[in-house]
């Protein structure tokens, strides 16, 4: 028996739900539970949760290990059990369609709704704000902030003091985005960036409608959540920044690039050596740092330059004089030494250009190191 996959929308990463879901088919004890409140988060919809509790329990012992099948008395039934069925799905994941915004209403359709621009201007800081208070609702913020409980009457973590020692702005909680100038509006994306941790299980109390109590928290499943979502409505509003998934300057907000040069910055970061990786780090994240400068876009082509360097006999042998036309920009334009005969009235494109460049001709030497150790 196959599982149908037709009916389950995934609102996660597909990527995320697999290593959340591989990590509880590894668990022990209460595993129903914690897959039951993964099917919650991660797909839109209660559809999978009811396939799922549907299905019988193999662990657990039939109510009548004596009941008729097909096969014939005291026989088990040919059904797939819900370890098989979650097994499956989490194979599967990529398979699945992600839940997508639906089509334009009538309002809309009329030109009455919401538009990104005019007077009823989509306000990213009143989503940012909504996407918070979810993640509040699903205990991603318990970890820090704690959780009120009915039996419990230890005074919890000032919520507005924890953001103020962060970001040294008091009394930003409970959220109010339309105070925030922003500064404070970015500065908030990347604290929560940093607070937000995913519990993997949950309990429910009952006693006075006390509610859920999150625990088992983990915030590098939270904080890949976070940045999609965060990206996601970035780029809805046409805001030109993300916040990085990988470097020196993880889930801080950095300029968005197209995907081709993301995936260069992405095997430049992975594809190095440590001693060379820490360099490249750190050059990625003075070039593409939201606070950026001319200045800083100059050390990073720099320390870009001082890896080249190192590696000049490497090119001199897969290009023979030709490579001498890298050196000669960084030593004849105002980047590397210095010099007053050096030209420095240049756009600021042109860094850009000489980034780029560089940082590709780092990762090809990575390649060439790669294929001469095989």
């Amino acid at each position: 028996m196959s599982l149908n996959l037709s009916n389950y929308e995934l609102l996660w990463p597909a990527s995320l739900f697999v290593s959340e879901g591989e990590c509880i088919l590894r668990s022990t004890g209460s595993w129903q539970e914690r897959a039951v409140w993964l099917l919650t988060e991660a797909l839109a919809g209660t559809t999978a949760i009811a396939d799922f509790q549907d299905l019988p329990d193999h662990t657990a012992p039939p109510s009548d290990p004596w009941a008729t099948t097909d096969a014939g008395w005291g026989t088990r039934r040919a059904v797939m059990g819900r370890h098989d069925w979650f097994t499956e799905l989490i194979a599967r994941a990529h398979e699945l369609r992600h839940a997508a915004t639906p089509r334009p209403y009538w309002p809309q359709r009329r030109g009455n709704g919401p538009t990104r621009d005019g007077g009823s201007t989509r306000d990213a800081r009143r989503d940012f704000a909504r996407l918070i208070s979810d993640f509040d609702g699903s205990g991603y913020l318990a970890e820090v902030f704690g959780e009120v409980c009915v039996d419990d009457r230890t005074q919890l973590p000032d919520a507005s003091r924890v953001i103020e020692r962060r970001l040294g702005i008091p009394a930003l909680w409970p959220l109010a985005p339309e105070t925030w100038d922003e500064d404070t509006f970015f500065g908030l994306i990347e604290v929560f960036h940093d607070l937000v941790s995913r519990p993997r299980n949950r309990r429910f109390h009952s006693w006075n409608s006390c509610g859920w109590h999150h625990s088992e928290f983990h915030n590098g499943p939270a904080r890949i959540l976070y940045r999609d979502k965060v990206n996601k409505l970035l780029r809805e509003a046409g805001i030109e920044y993300e916040l990085a998934a990988e470097g020196e300057d993880l889930g801080r907000l950095v300029a968005v690039t197209d995907d081709a040069r993301s995936a260069l910055v992405h095997r430049a970061l992975n594809d190095s050596a440590p001693d060379v990786t820490t360099r490249v780090r750190h050059a990625v994240a003075l070039f593409r740092g939201r606070d950026t400068t001319r200045e800083s876009k100059r050390s990073a082509i720099v320390t870009l330059a001082g890896i080249l360097e190192e590696r000049r006999a490497l090119l001199k042998d897969n290009l023979g004089k030709d490579e001498g036309a890298l050196f000669e920009i960084a030593n004849r334009y105002d980047l590397r030494h210095r010099k007053a005969e050096q030209r420095g009235d240049y756009d600021e494109a042109f860094l850009d250009w000489i980034f780029w460049w560089y940082l590709g001709t780092v990762e090809l030497t990575n390649r060439l190191i790669a294929s001469r150790d095989c």
